[in-house]
């Protein structure tokens, strides 16, 4: 068993990644997506880069499957069982308002109805101490409607159990005797276990809605491969940028909501460690979506909560942003003005120029009318596209609009452009980070045939183009560690903090931590764990996560003063001002489990001819004679205007750039004529 396998199922590709332990080659391929059954799709493009899946000595892949189910509402048949009187937390859900001056605003309609609630008696004090116990009769009869009217899945929420789970752990051991394995039994602190009520109902049924789907998916591909003699376990991308086993994630498949778009944000941290970056603006830009996440100091920007579709969820998550854009997106008429996406037109029928039924025109159909696009070797001369019906696909949309051909394929990609630049501000100008101080690391079948265009809208210099990058999200899967994240309820204000206590709790955590990672296979002297503590300033609501690598053992002078300082300089950058005299208070201990793997290197591409062909190209309405050259053969520096043609995608570099390929095998382009 010698290879190293990553997969990322996308909408409208399945991209494969393969390393040689033996030799350290690597080699990537796609295969067309199929929605109907995805493991056809994932053997399809697995059988191009290893023809024996017994020869696999690891095997990652990243699934979409909850996501989906969740943007199109497909998801489990959910029963929600909360503590008596708390029956409404769901539904009334936060009165805050997301958009302020949105006058048709409106809450995002709840994934189950007021009559799948059901209160069970029992309480719990905010210490966790019992005052109730729990109504075993109510539990067994909330598994008596379940059972009888067909629930998927029965969500637990019982107040105060992220303190002590007592109650919430016996309502599960009643459900899971009462509805055996044919029904999803899911408990919050399981979940979350963290503090706020609705947070945690709303993560506990987004688990169970898209728990069912998830696990149906899984179980199917861990039986494929084994029937095709993978011996390994399957692991899967966490939403954190870590890793998991198959079994784990059936048991907590909430984890894997963005499996698929965080392997390229791991691809960007080790892009940046290769290249001496500290931040770094990953964009994939795939058939479907566009996706943004940054490296910030060298490691992926994480949050401990995240909304997704406007559900929040207690769970550490990659920040991404996420806009319907990508070389599927039809352009359209609207009002006598240019609209491109959000929707797509995916794999089938996909653009017109796939030749698979497509009329409608899309950002890949204009980039074949503007001959950015090498026809005859479209995905490394798996596909010849069509480029009779993108053109007749642009002019019919032309003519609607008066405009000439040519000009409206500019515009279809301009304005994609545009809405992906607009996209990158979403996640950094409104958040005080400037652009122009970040590279951007492009990757996804269309990110580097736009990055350069997005670059000039935002003034940065410099775009990174990786090997393979229509395969970059996998690849990037092969890059991250194993993930385990834990965390445990500590309101303690500053002067009541016993440092003993607090030492404990976190060498408790990290024994659990460690095991977490023995029993993901782990060998001892790969495991490591690191430490953190929400923090807040006393009266506030919302926290910031501190670490406390390196602040010293809890109770030892000058741990409290280097915590602090920690606080108020995070303070700082997120929300421009401190108040260092202030007191703090301490809200929930952070540890992580890390369990490394060997990485796959990234070596440069074997030399081979790089000459093509030469073709018209169009850039601002003029024609420019391009050379279209191999990837793989490339050398030296090279001046725009360029088409750079690979297995995975192809690299646009507009007149006025300047481009070479490092040691390491990425695409450097310095950026020309920035707005």
């Amino acid at each position: 068993m010698t290879y190293r396998v990553a997969m990322d199922i996308g909408g409208t590709f399945t991209d494969v990644v393969c390393y040689d332990e033996r030799t350290g080659a690597v080699t990537a391929s796609k295969a067309p997506s199929t929605p109907g059954d995805l493991a056809e799709g994932v053997f399809a493009a697995l059988g191009r880069v290893v023809d024996d899946p017994a020869a696999i000595s690891f095997f990652v892949h990243g699934t979409t499957q909850g996501l989906n189910a969740l943007l199109e509402r497909k998801g489990a048949k959910v029963l929600l069982l909360t503590s008596a009187g708390a029956r409404d937390v769901y539904q009334i859900a936060r009165g805050n308002r997301d958009r302020m001056f949105d006058l048709r605003y409106r809450k995002p309609a709840p994934l189950l109805e007021r009559r799948d609630t059901m209160e069970a008696g029992g309480r719990l004090d905010w210490r966790g101490r019992e005052l109730t116990p729990l109504d075993e009769e109510a539990v067994r009869h909330a598994a008596g409607r379940a059972r009888a009217e067909g629930y998927d899945a029965v969500a637990v929420c019982l107040l105060f159990s992220y303190v002590n789970p007592a109650h919430e752990a016996h309502a599960g051991q009643i459900l899971a005797e009462e509805l055996g394995d044919d029904v999803l039994v899911v408990l919050s602190h399981e979940v979350a276990r963290e503090w706020r009520e609705y947070e945690r109902t709303s993560s506990a049924v987004l688990e169970a809605y898209t728990g069912p789907v998830v696990r149906r998916y899984l179980a199917r591909i861990e039986q494929r491969f084994a029937e095709r003699g993978l011996a390994v376990p399957v692991h899967v991308m966490q939403s954190s940028g870590g890793l998991v086993n198959a079994g784990y994630a059936m048991r907590r498949p909430l984890q894997t909501l963005l499996s698929g778009p965080v392997g390229g944000t791991m691809g960007g941290v080790a892009a940046a460690r290769l290249l001496g970056l500290d931040n770094a603006i990953c964009v994939d830009m795939g058939g479907t979506s566009f996706d943004v996440s940054l490296v910030v100091g060298g490691r992926p920007d994480v949050s401990a909560e995240a909304r997704i579709e406007g559900f929040p969820v207690l769970m550490p998550i990659v920040n991404l942003h996420t806009i319907g854009a990508g070389g599927g997106s039809i352009a359209y008429s609207e009002a006598g003005a240019l609209r491109v996406g959000p929707e797509s037109a995916g794999a089938v029928p996909g653009p017109a120029c796939y030749g698979r039924g497509g009329t409608e025109p899309t950002v890949t159909d204009a980039n074949v009318v503007l001959g950015r696009v090498d026809p005859t070797w479209f995905a490394g001369g798996l596909m010849a596209l069509d480029e009779e019906a993108a053109g007749a696909a642009v002019a019919t949309l032309a003519d609607d609009l008066g405009l000439d051909p040519l000009q409206l394929a500019e515009g279809i990609c301009d304005v994609a452009n545009a809405k992906m630049a607009q996209a990158i501000r979403t996640l950094t100008v409104e958040h005080g980070v400037e652009p122009r101080e970040f590279a951007l690391v492009a990757f996804g079948g269309a990110g580097a045939m736009h990055a350069v265009f997005i670059a000039r809208e935002l003034g940065i210099a410099e775009v990174v183009v990786p090997r393979f990058p229509g395969a970059f999200s996998a690849w990037g899967m092969l890059e991250a560690d194993v993930r385990r994240d834990l965390t445990h309820p500590y309101f303690t204000p500053q002067d009541d903090l016993d440092g003993a206590d607090m030492a404990g709790r976190l060498t408790a955590l990290e024994a659990e931590a460690l095991d977490a990672l023995r029993g993901q296979g782990v060998p001892e002297e790969r495991r490591r764990v690191e430490h953190a503590v929400d923090m807040r300033y006393e009266g506030q609501d919302y926290t910031l996560t501190i670490p406390l690598d390196g602040a010293g053992e809890p109770g030892r002078p000058g741990f409290l003063a280097t915590v602090a300082a920690r606080y108020a300089e995070a303070h700082t950058s997120r929300y421009g001002h401190a108040t260092p005299e202030a007191p703090v208070e301490f809200v929930m201990l952070r540890s992580t489990g890390f369990g490394t793997f060997p990485r796959a290197a990234a070596a440069p591409a074997p030399a081979e001819d790089a000459a093509r062909a030469v073709r018209d190209v169009i850039f601002d309405g003029e024609v420019h004679r391009t050379p279209v050259l191999r990837r793989a053969g490339l050398a030296g520096e090279l001046a725009g205007p360029a088409i750079v043609v690979e297995e995975t995608a192809t690299t646009v570099i507009p007149p006025g750039c300047l481009a070479h390929v490092d040691d390491n095998g990425f695409l450097i382009i310095k950026v020309g004529g920035h707005k």
